[in-house]
């Protein structure tokens, strides 16, 4: 991911500048503050603002004055009860905003979360860039023969080349076609003086959906959680799931209480069923239970034993 000269002198300017402040804030953050994390080929995710820290949930559990004078390991367990009976309000009162830099067809997955306030860069005022995500070879999978929505075994050879060499092509001849229906460059500038060029508005359909765009997404904590809590889950799309692992590190910068909670009891957890639990049971009591009279459909069945680590 390389940054334009105007972004880095952009950020730059912003990190050099400075406020006064009662509010908490937290060092480790401060420290990751506008700094871009390089995501795919060209995208980023970088950390604009926040509001509240460990110390925030932890006071608005006990809806305290002040911030108190219990020890740190007191509000640890707090903030590790709150993560374990899923009690949400308390992780609302911290919010974060963010920039993020991603392809389209990620952004159209990732807009499903409608927890969040989103701005998003206008190819209506705007000329997009020239800028596509091209996956790398190891992440060109066919289509599982078992998961409607998955990914298979890695494409080899020629196959894999020819998809590669489809993509770029596709991907540069849309935005050829792009510029010459703008009868505009990448600055705005006329390509043919005789002719007036289609809207912006209009021109912006013929991009292909791994162009690059751009947003400013705001959230709280708890609606960050549960967006990281699926998204970056192992079974997530690869190149969505790599925005929310650079997430993760703002996480664990900004609350780093709270990200250890949820990586104990959300990501690195299972929810079992009452007729998943009852079988966890049934095997603890030595009893040899199979599938056929567990109670549990095959699917159900294959799961519970990946959670147990035994055969199926």
């Amino acid at each position: 991911m390389a940054l334009t000269e105007s972004q880095l002198q952009e950020l730059a300017e912003a990190k050099t500048a400075r406020a006064e402040t009662r509010r908490p804030t937290v060092p480790a953050l401060e420290a990751l503050l506008f700094e871009p994390l390089p995501v795919l080929d060209h995208g980023f995710v970088r950390v604009i603002d926040y509001m509240g820290d460990d110390a925030a949930v932890v006071q608005a559990a006990r809806v305290s004055y002040g911030r108190g004078t219990r020890a740190a390991n007191e509000d640890r367990g707090l903030i590790r009860y709150l993560m374990r009976h899923r009690h949400s309000t308390p992780f609302e009162m911290c919010e974060i905003k963010y920039h993020v830099k991603l392809p389209i067809f990620v952004a159209r997955q990732w807009i499903r979360h409608r927890t969040a306030n989103v701005n998003e860069y206008s190819a209506r005022y705007s000329i997009m860039d020239r800028e596509f995500y091209m996956p790398a070879p190891e992440q060109l999978a066919a289509q599982s023969a078992s998961n409607r929505q998955g990914r298979g075994e890695v494409l080899q050879g020629e196959e894999a080349a020819r998809v590669l060499s489809l993509l770029r092509q596709d991907a540069m001849a849309s935005y050829d076609h792009y510029q010459e229906m703008l009868n505009a460059d990448e600055h705005g500038n006329a390509l043919d003086p005789a002719r007036q060029g289609l809207a912006r508005e209009l021109a912006r359909m013929n991009l292909t959906l791994n162009t690059y765009t751009q947003w400013y997404w705001k959230a709280d904590l708890n609606n960050l959680l549960h967006f990281l809590s699926l998204r970056a889950d192992a079974h997530a799309q690869y190149e969505i799931r790599v925005y929310a692992e650079a997430m993760l590190q703002s996480l664990e910068a900004w609350v780093p209480a709270v990200a250890e909670a949820f990586r104990d009891y959300r990501l690195g957890a299972v929810t079992l069923s009452a007729q998943m639990l009852d079988v966890v049971k049934r095997l603890l009591a030595a009893e040899a239970v199979a599938q056929e009279t567990s109670g549990l459909s095959k699917r159900e069945w294959r799961e519970l034993m990946a959670q147990l680590g035994r055969e199926g």
